[in-house]
């Protein structure tokens, strides 16, 4: 898989470019379930017909295409990505299966879009690849962008409780951040944590936050971890 170092005023960290090879990649890691993995990424977010949601990473954008079939035609979703190649790709993926996605090439820590604009952000499985201000950045404009008592589901690869091999390949090869880690980046930003835990599959560990709203009720989900 082609990995490019990107630095400058807007962002820092890498980006992947081979689009087709992060396709195979994800295939091969959830042994042809992809359809099911990507139903467990989404399935703590508990998203609603109608709702506003931004992907920040989005890759080749499989995960925001899921997400518009569950929030509906009156529902919105904008997926970013720093690579080019992956925003091509994902725009002729919306295109094949006929969802309104919105593919735009943009930095994590300078989000395109106005305050309060989205009812969720997804953060999946692209953490480990920003450096500590630059998660800093990001944490920053995602509840610059969240509707008052919006959500931020963050996904990413954590520190596996027992060693397995394939896992431990995984981190090797492409990071991991430890679950009080996202916690502490996210509580420091300003946001409320409502529900941490395992997705279930690969290792990946989930946190819900919560940006405050004007009747400050907490957001509670009954996701259970561990459901097929």
């Amino acid at each position: 898989m082609k990995v490019a170092q990107r630095t400058g005023p807007k962002t820092a960290g890498i980006a992947l470019h081979s689009a087709s090879s992060y396709d195979l990649l994800v295939w091969l890691i959830t042994l042809g379930r992809s359809h099911i993995f990507r139903e467990r990424m989404l399935r703590p977010a508990r998203l609603k017909p109608g709702e506003s949601v931004l992907d920040v990473g989005c890759g080749t954008g499989s995960l925001a295409i899921a997400a518009k079939q569950q929030i509906g035609p009156t529902g919105s979703v904008y997926g970013l990505d720093a690579s080019p190649e992956m925003v091509a790709r994902a725009k002729k993926k919306a295109q094949k299966t006929g969802a309104e996605v919105v593919f735009k090439q943009a930095f994590a820590q300078s989000l395109p879009f106005p305050e309060s604009q989205f009812d969720v952000v997804l953060s999946t499985m692209m953490l480990h690849h920003l450096p500590a201000q630059a998660r800093q950045e990001l944490a920053g404009e995602i509840l610059r962008v969240l509707e008052p008592g919006g959500r931020v589901l963050v996904i990413d690869f954590g520190e596996p409780a027992r060693k397995r091999p394939f896992l431990d390949f995984l981190h090797h090869r492409r990071g991991h951040v430890e679950l009080k880690n996202i916690i502490a980046l996210l509580t420091d930003a300003g946001l409320k944590i409502i529900e941490s835990g395992d997705v279930g599959m690969l290792g990946l560990q989930f946190v819900i936050a919560k940006a405050q709203g004007k009747d400050d009720q907490v957001w509670q989900t009954t996701v259970s971890n561990h459901d097929a």
